[in-house]
């Protein structure tokens, strides 16, 4: 009598720790597409499609290798909908032993795991995650007796810990952070070479048909859809961005431009976050780049960064933190999230053109979701429920413990600053310094008042005006209030009025 060894949809790692010891004679590996994961949020098409595609590629090539998989797909009329449905069907084909399965990254999928031994009655065992580089317990430690958890502290000591761009006890090149020379507007003439994408073979192409027909109305298209569903074309895509994207991503990481979606970036979170890459590797591919001279430190160091620092930072907050962090609303935002976010019309261009991105690919890079999108969300007050739910469910990329950390604590400041020493507000001045999006605006970004006026000029300073007691000790903001403070009456309540009719005209329309 063997085991049941459950897999979750982003598990998809030949050494992940629910295989580990696994007896291909004797235990059974569990994997089921199943709606409740489908559709706890409306997931864009693109990443349904992703997910059951890699699902089913991942379970054939556990066959090959002679496991026995027990593989229950979504259209399986006998198929419960649920992950404790399957697995409890699956206990009494199997009758095994007991169950295996890793750590999940969702806190719900660990409430419900947590009930499978009551249910089943057999001993379930949840392993670690260990693909991960700073497992749950060290970053405990870390942040143990700590006032303040700053990414930049703990990615210092994941340098540390791990020896990647260390030279013996110091950074290399003598300096932890190259963000400073990472910041730089796309310069003219400059064209990002096109990034590596893959055509959907038989199995994707099945499961496409699938999604059209049981999420018709979901947000996005799939006509665009090339992200890799295996582990050779995750690595194939890794190679590729280090090879033509890697040397320029660092000057241009922070950019945005109209028609470039992709940019310097490599396009390799949807295969880490699935299991197909280890993010080790990533990092470790791009120091070596390094080392043999072929892409720039302030590059490398910015792609790692991202990895070792944010990655694993934000899921070491989502684990300390959870269930509590989940219902935070620290700036008390309650307006509902505008039509135009689900593709509706606005005539702010660079929301249409990250949401368009966005609709076509299931993908915007950090800086479009930290200051388009959730720059405008933090001004204007957006839910945070209901923003959380937008993020999980139009990206790719998008799971519970990497985007609920980023969008509650970076863009929405709803922590009230467990993640963030202030929040990141700006005015369009900064969109149209890091992008061209403001040429091809029906507002003009150099206006504050006035029916053409930029409204992120006055949703800036209406936002501070709102929360000038709250951030009143916050040193960080101590420039802007104190121009907040300085501008006469008449002109701030010029201001606020142009914010309150923004956000009571058509651009905030909730639904269609």
């Amino acid at each position: 009598m063997g085991l049941l060894r459950v897999l979750l949809g982003d598990q998809l790692t030949p050494g992940v720790s629910a295989l580990a010891g696994l007896d291909p004679a004797a235990d059974v590996v569990l994997l089921a597409e199943v709606m409740g994961e489908c559709a706890y949020v409306p997931h864009h098409k693109q990443k349904l499609v992703l997910v059951l595609s890699a699902m089913r590629h991942f379970a054939a090539a556990l066959e090959a290798r002679g496991v026995r998989v027990d593989y229950v797909r979504l259209d399986d009329p006998a198929n419960t909908g649920t992950l404790s449905g399957e697995v409890a069907r699956a206990v009494a084909r199997h009758r095994p032993a007991g169950i295996v399965a890793t750590f999940p990254g969702e806190y719900r999928v660990l409430a419900d795991m947590r009930g499978w031994e009551e249910a089943t009655g057999l001993p379930v065992d949840i392993r670690d995650d260990d693909r991960f580089l700073a497992d749950l317990g060290w970053f405990q430690r870390w942040a143990q007796g700590r006032k303040q958890l700053r990414m930049e502290f703990f990615y210092r000591e994941m340098r540390r810990e791990t020896g990647l761009l260390m030279e013996g006890e110091a950074p290399a090149g003598g300096a932890w952070n190259y963000d400073a020379e990472n910041r730089r507007r796309l310069d003219r003439g400059v064209v990002p070479p096109a990034p590596r994408r893959f055509a959907p073979d038989a199995v994707t192409r099945e499961v496409m048909a699938l999604v059209e027909a049981r999420f018709p109305a979901n947000f996005g298209t799939l006509e665009e859809f090339a992200w890799p569903v295996t582990a050779a074309e995750a690595e194939a895509a890794l190679a590729d961005f280090i090879a033509h994207r890697l040397p320029r991503f660092g000057d241009y990481q922070d950019a945005m431009a109209s028609g470039q979606p992709v940019l310097f970036h490599a396009l390799v979170s949807t295969s880490m976050n699935l299991g197909l890459l280890s993010p080790r590797a990533c990092c470790e591919a791009a120091e070596a780049a390094w080392r043999a001279g072929a892409a720039p430190l302030n590059a490398v160091e910015g792609f790692i960064r991202q990895i070792l620092g944010w990655r694993e930072y934000v899921r070491g907050i989502y684990w300390l933190k959870m269930p509590a962090y989940a219902g935070l609303n620290a700036l008390e935002a309650t307006r509902p999230l505008p039509w135009s976010w689900w593709g509706g019309e606005t005539r702010m261009n660079c929301i249409r053109q990250t949401v368009r991105q966005t609709r076509d690919m299931a993908y915007a890079h950090h800086i479009q979701r930290l200051m388009v999108t959730g720059n405008f969300a933090l001004l204007a007050g957006l839910d945070p429920a209901a923003v959380n739910e937008w993020y999980l469910a139009v990206y790719a990329d998008a799971y519970e413990w990497v985007e609920l950390p980023n969008t509650h604590g970076m863009v929405l400041h709803a922590d009230g600053g467990v993640m963030a020493s202030k929040p990141y507000a700006a005015s369009g001045a900064y969109i149209n310094r890091m992008s061209d999006y403001c040429r091809g605006c029906a507002y003009d970004v150099k206006q504050s008042t006035g029916p053409d006026a930029c409204p992120f000029n006055a949703l800036y300073w209406d936002f501070l005006a709102r929360h000038a007691q709250r951030f009143a000790g916050n040193n960080r903001l101590a420039m802007p209030l104190q121009t907040l403070r300085k501008m006469p009456a008449e002109k701030l309540a010029g201001l606020r009025a142009q914010a309150a009719a923004f956000l009571a005209g058509p651009e905030l329309r909730p639904d269609p």
